[in-house]
């Protein structure tokens, strides 16, 4: 039988707390910088977790 692999662009992306919720970055952080304003920049710095609706989904990505 042939290993069950994750899917590597999701592993990267995704990291599950001791819990079991799942961790994510923030999107809008990379270029364009110069017309967000320092609070919105210092927001997206922190890491958020995936919505409920998503769960399963990235589950399903992660093989959890």
């Amino acid at each position: 039988m042939p290993k069950v692999k994750p899917n590597s662009g999701a592993s990267k992306r995704f990291k599950v707390t001791g819990s079991g919720k799942i961790k994510r970055k923030h999107a809008y952080k990379r270029h364009i910088l110069t017309k967000k304003t320092t609070k919105q920049k210092r927001r997206l710095t922190h890491a958020g977790l995936v919505h409920e609706s998503d769960m399963n989904n990235v589950k399903a990505l992660l093989k959890i």
